[in-house]
């Protein structure tokens, strides 16, 4: 029978002691298993296993160990005998307490003035240690709340970066769409002025083609005149 355990010890599920020691249920049973089989004590519930705090530091050195697991087993069966054999020993120590009371009403009233001392420090102690508690729970609360708050606000940031870039690129391509609009619209105006320019060409070729044969026409009418009078001459 375990007689290491404090009045009011808290007691862990093999779910939670898997959360706190940082392994997986499966590891916690299996370490249980080992420490049982080299003899060390466990509280049960049925076949459950109770865990309470020492149990916890146990299966930290099993996980932490670089020994073979059952050799480093052995060493924590060993100290968990020698609390008990500590408990034992402070159980008879209380005992002969008791029973060795001063019969004395004066020295009876002052050790249990001692007593109640110790008492009312206890309690002024376990008031503090639950006032820390809350304070500890508040700043963790906070912690998370600045955590929370911290990574919406990064995420908002993430947002509005990747806004930003999104219209910059819908710009850069607008601005683009419309650079390549004015300048097809340019190289149309441009090709429709070459042509121009080549129809007047062809005009003023055809209207110079035109004066030209006039030109000829006109110059070869009088050669024909001559050339008929010196015909009746020469008849």
């Amino acid at each position: 029978m375990r007689r290491d355990i404090q009045p009011n010890e808290r007691a862990f599920s093999s779910k939670e002691v898997a959360e706190e020691v940082g392994i997986a249920t499966p590891t916690v049973r299996k370490y249980g298993q080992i420490l049982e089989r080299n003899g060390y004590e466990f509280l049960k519930d049925g076949d459950r296993r109770i865990f309470v705090q020492s149990d916890i530091v146990a299966l930290i050195a099993l996980r932490d160990t670089d020994k073979p697991l059952d050799d480093t087993a052995k060493d924590l069966v060993n100290q968990q005998k020698e609390r008990l054999e500590e408990s034992n020993e402070t159980e008879i120590t209380i005992t002969d307490t008791y029973e060795n009371l001063p019969h004395d009403p004066n020295q009876l009233k002052e050790v249990l003035m001692f007593l109640v001392n110790e008492l009312a420090a206890t309690r002024e102690m376990n008031v503090q240690l639950t006032n820390d508690m809350s304070e500890l729970k508040t700043k963790v609360s906070r912690l998370q709340q600045d955590h929370h708050i911290i990574s919406s606000s990064i995420g908002n940031s993430a947002q509005k970066t990747n806004a930003k870039i999104e219209k910059l690129t819908e710009q850069q391509n607008s601005h683009y769409e419309t650079l390549l609009q004015q300048e097809k619209q340019k190289s149309e105006l441009l090709q429709k002025e070459i042509q121009t320019i080549r129809d007047e060409q062809k005009k003023e070729w055809s209207s110079q083609n035109d004066f030209n044969k006039r030109l000829e026409e006109a110059i070869q009418k009088p050669k024909e005149k001559w050339a008929w009078l010196f015909s009746i001459f020469r008849k």
